[in-house]
């Protein structure tokens, strides 16, 4: 836990998040809607003798007392997919609507990739890309398993993706759920810290910059972008932003979230960032018993 005593000056109550951090990460799952609605999929748990319990900030999303999720009858049926409570909330901040083409372009396995389309009722366009050949194999399965019809799968650098493969040239949505050095995943991964680094940190938040902003330069004026990591470094969140608001035409607009959270940050180790970014959602472990996650929500606006 060494590596975040960096955070005891940004997170209010460090000691609770630090006790956050050392507890095991319970199941959790997502209701599938393209293949069955939550009413239908509760009573298949409860036929399976599974318990749950939906989340208070989404219905759609559930705590299951199962050691593995992926292995119930629900899921094996497509009713489910196993996926990290606060890793469905970029998909709901994004809000794809149905008929829209929208970019995730980091995203095998594909937990929010299949999440997007259900947002969408599947009717419309989901780019999945993923650099990574080795995970399109997992992405492909699971959009398969849970019905995704709308969803398309590339395999190219995020950070020069050309839209020449596709018949139009720009899209209405993009979600950046960017690679990051994971600190917010140590409740599921007790070795997420083993080669941190700060050289870690810098080297990764390179490649998040460049995914971002192609990410602005592919979507169209009015749209709108989401970038998100499961870290706690300002490095990889704020400054990532930061370094976009002044590179391309966007800006950083409010949502909606029904989770606790804390307001991102305007200054970091002698670093001042735009007040805007007071907007963005740093998501602690302790605030909801999750792991952690950033997300911030942009409108292109040229």
């Amino acid at each position: 836990m060494e590596p975040l005593e960096r955070y005891r000056p940004i997170v209010d109550d460090f000691d609770a998040f630090l006790e956050a951090c050392e507890r095991p990460l319970g199941n959790a799952a997502r209701v599938n809607t393209i293949k069955a609605s939550v009413e239908r999929t509760l009573e298949a748990l409860e036929e399976e003798g599974l318990a749950y319990e939906q989340a208070d900030w989404n219905p759609r999303v559930l705590d299951l007392e199962t050691g593995s999720p992926g292995s119930t009858w629900t899921s094996f049926h497509g009713f489910t997919h196993g996926q990290e409570e606060v890793s469905a909330v970029p998909p709901v901040v994004l809000d794809p609507q149905p008929g829209e083409r929208v970019w995730d372009s980091c995203a095998a396995p594909g937990g929010k990739a299949t999440q997007l389309a259900a947002l969408m009722d599947d009717e419309g366009t989901v780019v999945a890309n993923d650099n990574n050949l080795g995970r399109i194999s997992a992405l492909r399965f699971n959009a398969e398993r849970l019905g995704a019809t709308s969803l398309a799968v590339t395999n190219a650098d995020a950070r020069n993706y050309s839209l020449n493969r596709f018949d139009f040239d720009e899209f209405d949505r993009a979600l950046v759920d960017a690679p990051c050095t994971c600190e917010g995943t140590i409740r599921k991964n007790p070795d997420a810290l083993d080669n941190w680094s700060e050289g870690a940190i810098a080297s990764v938040a390179g490649v998040q910059k460049g995914i971002l902003r192609r990410a602005i330069q592919a979507t169209r004026e009015g749209g709108t972008v989401v970038y998100s990591t499961c870290t706690f470094a300002p490095e990889e969140n704020e400054a990532v932003v930061q370094h976009a608001l002044e590179e391309e035409d966007c800006r950083v607009v409010d949502f909606d979230l029904d989770l606790e959270y804390s307001p991102g940050l305007t200054e970091w180790d002698g670093e001042e960032f735009d007040s805007s970014l007071e907007r963005t959602a740093r998501i602690y472990p302790h605030q909801n018993d999750t792991g952690g996650f950033f997300v911030t929500k942009l409108e292109v606006t040229a």
